[in-house]
This record gives C-alpha cells, sequence and structure tokens, in this order.
C-alpha cells in the first residue's frame, strides 16, 4: 500500500485557502499600515478592515457594526459571557450552559462562578442535544445569559438554535442568547436575526482562514462591556492595534466559503457518508451520534472497541493520516471527554474514540485510503493488546 498524506483534522485547524495566503502576505508586507495612523498607509490598511467586517456582514444578514474583529474563538466566547455578564449583573447573576461545551464555555463560566455569578449546566441526551425541558425549568428572575454551542466539535451534534431561542424569548425576552458558531459557521447558512441569536463566536481558522482570527457578532442592542482596555480601537469594544493581515484574511475566507455554498456542503456530507458506511462494516466500531443530514456534515466521531485512541491515532500518523482524539483545542492532553460521557458512551470506548473532521481540500479517496489503513491496523493492534 502506498503511503498518502491525507490530512482529516480540520476541526482542529484547517489548510488556508490560496487566495488568503496571498492577501494575509500583501498586507504584511506591501499594505502594512496602521489603522490608526492619518497618512495613506493607515487609511489603505482601514479599508481592508472595512471590506472584511462588510463581507463577515453579508455572511450573516446583520450590520457591519454588529461585527467585531477578535483573535479567535476563545477571545470570541470570553467577551460574550464576561463582558455581558458585567454589564448586566444588576439585570442578576444567573447564567445557563450546557455540559458538552468547548473549554473556553466551561472555563470561562467556571471563572464567572468565581465572582459569585450562578451557572447553570444543562444535560443531554445520547445524540448530543440539549434537553429543552430542562432549560425551560432553568430559566428565572435573575437569568441574564444563556451560551449553548450551534454544533458539538467531538461529535458533530447540531442544537436546535431556533427552538432555544423561542423558549428563552417566552419565558424571559430580556435574556441574552450567545451561540457559539465556531464548528458551525461556514458549514451552515446562519441568520441570527430571524433565529433569535444576539452574540455569536467564530473563529478564521476553522473556516481555511488564518490562525489568530475571528469576530463576535453583537446585536446592536446587547448590553456588554470590553474585557481589553486601551487605545479605544473598534469603537472601545476591543482595543490594540487591529491585526490588518488576519481580518483581511478572515472576511476573504468567510466570502469564499459562502460562495457556492450548497455544493461545498453536498460534497463534505458525501464524504462524510462514505466514511461511515465504511465504518459501519467494521467489526467493534461504533459512530457516535446521528449521522446524515441529521448532524454536521464535517464530524465523524468512532468509537474503536478493544484499541487506545492514542494508540490508532500514531498507527495511522505512520500511515500518513492525521486524525484527533476527541477536541484538538483545550490541550494535547484533554483527558477523558465531557461529551463523550455527557450523551453515555459507554466506558470502553471513551478512551477508544477518534474524530475524523473534513474540509474542501478532501476527498472520497482519501476516504477509501483511510478506510483502507483502519481495515488493516485496527484487527493487528487488538491483537497486539491482547497478546
Amino acid at each position: 500500500m502506498e503511503k498518502r498524506e491525507v490530512y482529516f483534522d480540520n476541526s482542529a485547524t484547517t489548510r488556508a485557502f490560496d487566495e488568503v495566503r496571498d492577501i494575509v502576505a500583501k498586507t504584511m508586507t506591501i499594505d502594512y499600515g496602521n489603522t490608526s495612523s492619518r497618512h495613506m498607509k493607515g487609511v489603505e490598511a482601514e479599508n481592508y478592515i472595512k471590506t472584511a467586517r462588510e463581507e463577515i456582514a453579508k455572511t450573516l444578514k446583520v450590520k457591519d457594526k454588529e461585527i467585531l474583529f477578535t483573535s479567535g474563538g476563545t477571545e470570541s466566547n470570553n467577551l460574550a459571557l464576561i463582558g455581558t455578564a458585567l454589564a448586566n449583573k444588576r439585570a442578576g447573576n444567573h447564567i445557563i450552559t450546557s455540559c458538552v461545551e468547548h473549554a473556553s464555555i466551561y472555563n470561562t463560566t467556571a471563572f464567572l462562578e468565581e465572582l459569585g455569578f450562578r451557572v447553570t449546566y444543562l444535560p443531554v441526551d445520547h445524540n448530543g442535544h440539549v434537553s429543552l425541558d430542562a432549560l425551560r425549568e432553568a430559566i428565572c428572575d435573575d437569568t441574564i445569559l444563556v451560551s449553548i454551542m450551534y454544533v458539538n466539535n467531538e461529535i458533530g451534534a447540531v442544537e436546535p438554535i431556533e427552538e432555544i431561542a423561542k423558549i428563552i424569548k417566552e419565558k424571559k425576552p430580556s435574556v441574552y442568547f450567545h451561540v457559539d458558531a465556531i464548528q458551525a459557521y461556514g458549514k451552515y447558512v446562519i441568520r441570527p436575526k430571524k433565529q433569535g441569536i444576539d452574540l455569536l463566536s467564530a473563529s478564521g481558522h476553522k473556516i481555511h482562514g488564518p490562525k489568530g482570527t475571528g469576530f463576535l457578532y453583537i446585536d446592536e442592542k446587547v448590553k456588554i462591556k470590553p474585557i481589553i482596555y486601551g487605545g479605544g480601537q473598534q469603537k472601545g469594544m476591543r482595543s490594540g492595534t487591529e491585526n490588518v493581515p488576519g481580518c483581511a484574511g478572515l472576511g476573504l475566507a468567510a466570502k469564499m466559503v459562502y460562495t457556492d455554498h450548497d455544493a461545498k456542503i453536498d460534497k463534505l456530507y458525501a464524504i462524510k457518508d462514505h466514511m461511515i458506511k465504511g465504518l459501519q462494516t467494521m467489526d467493534g466500531v461504533t459512530v457516535h451520534g446521528l449521522t446524515g443530514r441529521d448532524s454536521a456534515p464535517q464530524i465523524v466521531a468512532a468509537g474503536f472497541e478493544g484499541v487506545r485512541a492514542e494508540v490508532l491515532l500514531h498507527a495511522l500518523e505512520d500511515k500518513g493520516i492525521y486524525v484527533s482524539s476527541g477536541s484538538a483545542c483545550s490541550s494535547n492532553h484533554p483527558g477523558v471527554s465531557g461529551t463523550l460521557k455527557g450523551i453515555g458512551v459507554k466506558d470502553s470506548l471513551l478512551d477508544s474514540t477518534l474524530r475524523f473532521s473534513f474540509g474542501a481540500f478532501n476527498t472520497e479517496e482519501e476516504v477509501d485510503y483511510c478506510l483502507e489503513v483502519l481495515n488493516e491496523l485496527v484487527p493487528m493492534l487488538r491483537r497486539y493488546r491482547r497478546a
């Protein structure tokens, strides 16, 4: 079998589009001005920021001024939670989230608990969907914010965002609804105004844009405080010299990923379905969560009975195939997945699950190679472990 390089870890990060690489290079070496400068170099830089903000706003059908550039998803989530909590603490001290959120949410809510806020963590069902009944019961007079992810980064579960928003607005209209859309932006057509979303986080390097870039959509009616202070850039909401190359690359990536969007998503689902069908023919392999169009187009999580995830991951790497064991965003050693425990995965698979995640550059032929390698490795690793 000829060794190839296959990158199936796109939920951790993506390869940038060539056009994104080019605009980043241009704004670092030719149009490299500071947006705060009053000469033409500064004006040129400001135009890149303006264009990027316009392009992103178009993809969401929101106002340009409602897009705030950040350093990525983690900062966007921190600002959404801390900024709104601090700005609205006189109205209440209760925040609601779920038990399967990304570390940039649950570590932020842990910090807010230290400040005296009360946090409710909603359970999920075996498919990873938040309990709507638990949400209804949790909303009370002191609730000021609900934060739920759009797509789970480990198993690809898609939360019922519009139903959640409807419940929130029916029970207490003043409660803000934040959505971590870091694994959803670029994969779904998102309309915050129609879907009842007040704040939404996104990240550049998940959509073939630059690392260290992201944005937070903030509805103009939201009361929020900055968490970074300084020179007053971005209307005082996020001080610091703007990352012009990053913003330019992010804006272009957003435009590109939503161009011919249906075709891009159909391709991802075809790759995903091909992968799942192959995995389901293997003995002792369990695909977690829902499949097909009921789940996100880019993520497949599968448990391999009798094989440690880390061992299989490195065995695949030796064959040129790159995947991850759970989320790659928290640390190199994330421990037992809270998501897998939350959906009730049996203990024998908690340390035996890999995530395969796809992007714009992947093909079904790569899936065939990966399945061929898995069919060779998994039985061998099981025999080795039993020996």
